[in-house]
């Protein structure tokens, strides 16, 4: 009779616990990948749950705007890029980042050896596959630093605008694309190219790096106490995910693929995609350093005549969440 009053009284004190739950959601940038591996992980080796948290976690994709998804109360913190945030910004949308989980760029451009591309000064008169929707600026600033226009002709280069495969670069239709590091890259290496066949180019590398998968909320709701305490024990439960992963890349990418509803990921691509996200987490304890957010500013109001910011953004990120977190 005693275990079954103790059976009893457990049951109730856990109902209690999940009862007094925070909920909180948060909207990734993209699918499920790896590139998300640390919230997934935080999930399922309740992290979470040590924090009194009730995450869901919402995948993105082509057709989902984060940004859309915050405003309209759909989720309360999301992942996204700097340059798209802050351009969200200066366009009305107060969003402000509480958090910077990575803290490297993954951003590069791939060239086809045989193009005849195998340094920056073989850039005027190729045609040059690059991303849009935010992430063209780093782009943009770089070749305005080389002093190439994007106009095209026999001085400049041609802009083709990329889509979300590497086919421009397979099919000779560009002679370099964006990838990243940690995924389309190997996309173009799994096709058939060799590393010996491609040149490399790091944004890191050219000095014009952006911030990438930040974490960021409404401006509003950073007024309630409540809700930065909420925020931290997130981002604390969060960077705890992410430190496992890098320590456990495989074991973190297996994760993943059980979170992929789709069915679309593979365990060697994701293992790999894991491999090359820990990296980019590496050093970081999701404080957002100064230094890095000034040289993203700088990149963005760079950005040739059309940059994606017209003045330094003010009130654009704060530590009071991260702050929060490490005590």
């Amino acid at each position: 009779m005693k275990n079954g009053i103790f059976g009893a009284s457990a049951a109730v004190m856990m109902l209690a616990g999940a009862a007094s739950a925070e909920d909180v959601t948060i909207q990734l940038k993209w699918v499920t990948q790896a590139q998300f591996a640390g919230y997934y992980v935080a999930e399922d080796q309740g992290f979470y749950d040590e924090e009194g948290l009730n995450v869901t976690i919402k995948a993105g994709g082509p057709d989902i705007a984060p940004v859309q998804v915050l405003l309209g109360g759909g989720a309360d913190v999301m992942v996204d890029w700097m340059p798209s945030a802050l351009a969200a910004r200066e366009a009305g949308a107060p969003v402000v980042n509480i958090a910077q989980p990575f803290k490297s760029s993954g951003m590069m451009l791939t060239c086809r050896n045989d193009s005849g591309v195998t340094s920056t000064d073989d850039f005027p008169g190729q045609t040059l596959g690059v991303w849009f929707g935010g992430n063209e600026y780093p782009f943009l600033s770089w070749m305005s630093s080389l002093g190439i226009s994007t106009e095209g002709g026999p001085d400049g280069v041609t802009v083709l605008k990329q889509g979300f495969n590497v086919d421009p670069l397979l099919q000779n239709q560009a002679a370099c694309i964006s990838t990243m590091t940690y995924n389309e890259y190997w996309q173009v290496i799994d096709a058939g190219l060799t590393p010996e066949e491609l040149t490399v180019f790091k944004y890191e590398d050219q000095g014009v790096s952006t911030l990438e998968d930040g974490l960021y909320v409404l401006e509003d709701r950073l007024a309630d106490p409540a809700f930065v305490e909420t925020m931290a024990k997130f981002v604390r439960a969060s960077m705890k995910g992410w430190k496992w992963a890098e320590e456990h890349p495989d074991e973190a990418a297996m994760i993943v693929l059980d979170n992929d509803e789709t069915g679309a990921q593979t365990e060697a691509h994701q293992k790999r995609m894991m491999g090359e996200i820990a990296k980019l987490t590496a050093g970081s304890d999701g404080t957002l350093d100064p230094a890095d957010y000034e040289r993203t500013v700088a990149t963005l109001l760079s950005a040739g005549s059309d940059p994606v910011i017209t003045a330094a953004p003010e009130g654009a990120w704060t530590h009071a969440v991260t702050d929060a977190a490490m005590n």
